[in-house]
Order: structure tokens, then C-alpha cells, then sequence
């Protein structure tokens, strides 16, 4: 089970949203696209799903070309691909029903498709009265209906409140589990953090990063923690002389930003001995995450906005 792009190029006249990308991912996982508005990552994977003709290159799934062989390539891909549009007279069951048909799948999985995406109580309303959230979840519906064993979601929590997003976070969370490759874009960061195992960064067309988030982490790893109180602090020269400490910054009484050297054990050191001093210490964490910190280095921050 795997996905593949080789040498895949799309160009419009001079401009190439995408170039030369050689990209591959296999087995349980999720691979998170990621890059600034314009990147290039609803194009990748408009091209992944034959949406979109590549001027150059293909995309291999399982064993076949998307672009020469279309029908095999994608018979086991269940897709989201932008926001849906769905007709506003049908209802849920309708709609899956109707998506089961046309590619030529059982029926069978469409209760668990709609309980899966919190939509089973809506299952015989008109999709024409749903929120742009609720479409967000039938499209995600309509991908899972088929059972299938590989998925490609653009953005899809798209248009969520924070506890839908977090809904469907879980589900792809429960998919992994379930041995589902998942390749999915987005732009937000913690989104990318909490549910994928690998991150490929793209900017204008171009990778220029893939690898997995552990990975991310020992390249990036944050030289600065904040450290939060439950007391007041008036004076912190007590807490400079701790080793490996090179400055202290107090954001307010309570919370206070520390820069050191080293890594995890040094890091892991300062706590300790914070603590050894009779600081009571609510939570201890790193300034930035290591993601965001390689997406600004790598991508140049507000630059591409």
C-alpha cells in the first residue's frame, strides 16, 4: 500500500504550480502536506486524484499510474478534495448511497460512515440546510463510505468549529489505527503535529522538506522553554545561576521565559533543579514547536502570506 509522485510538474504558461515533486509514502501512517496559501498543495493533490492532468511526470498508486490507469489506481482512494458541493435536496443516506452505486461498492458501510462523522441523527435531513461544518463532515463521510484503505483529504477540518476539527482529528487518529494510509494538507501546524507521522513541506511548486515529525523535532528543537508559577516571583538572580541557564525573561510575575544551551537532558537538568529550589512549577514547555520553527525557517515566515 503507497502513494508516489515522480518528477510531477503542472505548469499554467510560464508559472509552475508545481515542479519536479518526488514524493512517497507507504504503509499505516499519515503524511501531512504543509506550505502557505499558494503553495502548491490542493494542486498535488487535485493531481494525486486525477482532478488535475500533471504537464509532466505521474502519480503511482498501489502499483498503478493515476494518469494511464485510473480506474485501478484509484478504486481503493477515498478523497475530500476542497469544500463540497453537494446537490441541496439530498439527504446524507442519499448521497452515500448514491456514491456507493457509482463505484460499484456495498452499502454496507454508510451507517458507520455517518455515526463515524457525527452525522447519523441528520442522516434523512436536506443537505441544503447544513452549515458549511456539516458539509465538511459528509465530505469526509462520502471518503470513508467505501471503506477504504487509502485516504487524501485536503484541509479537512476546513470550516469547523474547534470541537469538530477536533472530531475529525480523532477519526483520522482511529484510521491510522485501523492501518489507513492517510495523506492529508494543511496549513495549521498543531494540526499537522497531532495527527501526522511524516511532513513534506512545499513553497511555490517545490519540496522542500519531508521527513518525520520526530525528525523535525531533533533539527529544530527549541533553545528556550516557558516555565509558569503558582506563586508570584520577585527575584529571579537566583534562578540565572542555575547551570546551563543563559538569560531569563519575565513575561509577567508568574510566567517566565528561559533561554539555555544544550538539548533534552540539559533541559530536563534546569527543571530539576528549578524545582530543587522550592519553585512550584505548573507546566514547563518549549517557546515554539518544532514544526513552526522549521516551517518559518524553511518557508520565511510572513514573506508568503
Amino acid at each position: 500500500m503507497y502513494i508516489e509522485a515522480i518528477n510531477l510538474s503542472k505548469k499554467y504558461g510560464n508559472f509552475y504550480a508545481i515542479k519536479n515533486l518526488n514524493l512517497k509514502a507507504e504503509g499505516g501512517k499519515c503524511l501531512g502536506l504543509l506550505g502557505p496559501n499558494g503553495a502548491g498543495k490542493t494542486t498535488t493533490l487535485k493531481l494525486f486524484t486525477n482532478l488535475l492532468r500533471p504537464t509532466s511526470g505521474e502519480v503511482i498508486i498501489n502499483g498503478y499510474s493515476v494518469q494511464k490507469d485510473v480506474k485501478n489506481a484509484l478504486k481503493d482512494v477515498g478523497t475530500l478534495i476542497e469544500t463540497p458541493n453537494f446537490y441541496p435536496y439530498l439527504t446524507p443516506i442519499e448521497i452515500l448511497s448514491m456514491m456507493c452505486d457509482i463505484r460499484g461498492a456495498s452499502r454496507k458501510n454508510i451507517k458507520n460512515a455517518l455515526k463515524e462523522t457525527k452525522l447519523y441523527q441528520w442522516r434523512h435531513a436536506k443537505v441544503g440546510k447544513f452549515s458549511k461544518g456539516m458539509k465538511q463532515r459528509l465530505a469526509m463521510a462520502v471518503a470513508l463510505v467505501t471503506n477504504p484503505s487509502i485516504l487524501i483529504l485536503d484541509e479537512p477540518t476546513s470550516g469547523m468549529d474547534p470541537q469538530g476539527m477536533a472530531e475529525i482529528r480523532n477519526i483520522i487518529k482511529n484510521l491510522k489505527k485501523d492501518g489507513k494510509l492517510i495523506f492529508m494538507s494543511s496549513h495549521l501546524l498543531p494540526e499537522i503535529t497531532e495527527v501526522c507521522d511524516e511532513v513534506a513541506m512545499i513553497d511555490k511548486g517545490k519540496l522542500i522538506l519531508h521527513t518525520s515529525i520526530e525528525r523535525v523535532s531533533s533539527m529544530f528543537i527549541s533553545h528556550s522553554v516557558i516555565v509558569e508559577l503558582l506563586e508570584e516571583v520577585d527575584n529571579i538572580d537566583d534562578l540565572k545561576e542555575i547551570k546551563y541557564v543563559k538569560d531569563i525573561i519575565k513575561i509577567n510575575p508568574y510566567k517566565l521565559r528561559i533561554e539555555f544551551s544544550g538539548n533534552a537532558k540539559e533541559q530536563y537538568e534546569i527543571l530539576s533543579s528549578i524545582i530543587a529550589k522550592g519553585y512550584k512549577v505548573i507546566s514547563y514547555k518549549n517557546e515554539t514547536l518544532a514544526l513552526e520553527k522549521a516551517y518559518l525557517k524553511l518557508i520565511g515566515g510572513d514573506k508568503n502570506e
